[in-house]
């Protein structure tokens, strides 16, 4: 009698040997060529900038879609409008600290969100994302198609984005 462990394609129900069709068992992998590329509209009025934030880096890298493959940029192509509009919760907006370093001595700076929030508040989400993705070559191409702006209008008309709420995202 032949098992499953045995290594071949045959399993043993009882007496019966059944044949394993091996062909509908093959590994999908995504590739450049077969990726459905979608774009998507998502209104940031009124959303925690975390809960935000990682939904979006899961639809930048394709985690939702059923031919998701780990070494391919298969995600979707996303606009977030209204950034100016983002909440933070808890003392996030005075205690968080952003650091950046300029590359000369003394060139230290530190942000709160608080100061991005009314200077650049795209900068504020777009460094949320960021910081979920990918630190490769990978996450900078996937950060290439994050496209954040300030206020309900955006120049991304003609590609006919699909307006989504992250409720309808699991």
């Amino acid at each position: 009698m032949r098992t499953a462990n045995s290594g071949n394609s045959y399993y043993n129900t009882g007496n019966k040997q059944n044949k394993v069709d091996t062909l509908s068992y093959k590994t999908i992998s995504a590739n450049q060529a077969t990726v459905q590329k979608e774009w998507l509209l998502i209104d940031a009025e009124g959303q925690i900038l975390g809960r935000l934030a990682s939904t979006v880096a899961k639809l930048l890298r394709g985690k939702h879609k059923r031919n998701f493959t780990p070494h391919v940029d298969c995600g979707d192509n996303i606009i977030i409008i209204n950034a100016e509009k983002i909440k933070l919760s808890g003392k996030k907006l005075t205690d968080k600290q952003y650091y950046s370093h300029t590359g000369y001595p003394g060139g230290q700076q530190i942000k709160n969100p608080s100061l991005l929030l009314e200077k650049r508040p795209s900068v504020l989400v777009e460094l949320a994302v960021k910081g979920m993705l990918p630190r490769n070559r990978l996450g900078r191409q996937m950060f290439r198609n994050l496209f954040v702006y300030v206020g309900p209008d955006h120049p991304h008309e003609a590609q006919k984005p699909k307006k989504i709420t992250l409720k309808s995202i699991k």
